[in-house]
């Protein structure tokens, strides 16, 4: 440290250090053994991998609730977007609860876009506008695909014994995409909306 930066208590300075760069203290793919936890190391690993992919499937729906609360447009519009914005922040809720649960394993979150791209099994929609019965279909392909992700990462944790990563799976990512998946669905019904049929 200069003598212009260094501060008279042993180098302490209130000068903030720009441009800092380091190599990297914990590589993606691998999991600390800070807490004790009694899993073990293999486990943890490999429920980390796991949640990483739900992780990234579940941003990807967060975002995708955004674009079509931003985008919907008909005389639904309003229905929907409230309701796009409260399933959003939900999704929001359980991409902190994943992450929390894959750092608590000792392992790193997935958290840049281009790398989340690059993980989800999700289709990537259109920049553009889409009808409404399409961006509704659109977010029940999505659930299905966390659905059927939260089943198989539920049972797998139980064989494993990792009952933090069972109880994540099944009471919080899969009860809250089952619940999103009803009200959705039911915008899809053709129903009349004046005059009842004979």
């Amino acid at each position: 440290m200069s003598k212009k930066t260094a501060g008279h208590n042993g180098g302490i300075s209130a000068q903030p250090h720009f441009d800092q760069r380091a190599g990297e203290i914990q590589q993606y793919g691998t999991v600390n053994h800070a807490l004790p936890l009694e899993l073990e190391e293999p486990v943890r690993l490999e429920m980390t991998e796991h949640l990483n992919q739900l992780l990234a499937d579940t941003m990807t729906l967060r975002d995708l609730y955004k674009k079509s609360h931003w985008q919907v447009a008909g005389p639904t519009f309003y229905q929907l977007h409230l309701l796009f914005d409260k399933h959003y922040d939900e999704q929001a809720e359980l991409v902190d609860t994943i992450a929390e649960r894959i750092q608590l394993l000792g392992g790193l979150s997935i958290a840049m876009a281009a790398d989340v791209a690059e993980t989800t099994r999700i289709a990537r929609p259109p920049r553009g506008r889409e009808e409404v019965p399409v961006q509704i279909s659109r977010l029940l392909d999505a659930h299905k695909i966390i659905i059927g992700q939260c089943r198989e990462l539920a049972e797998r944790a139980d064989q494993l014994g990792d009952d933090g990563t069972n109880d994540l799976a099944v009471s919080d990512v899969l009860r809250t995409n089952e619940l999103q998946v009803w009200f959705l669905s039911e915008h899809l019904v053709h129903m009349p909306l004046v005059t009842a049929r004979d």
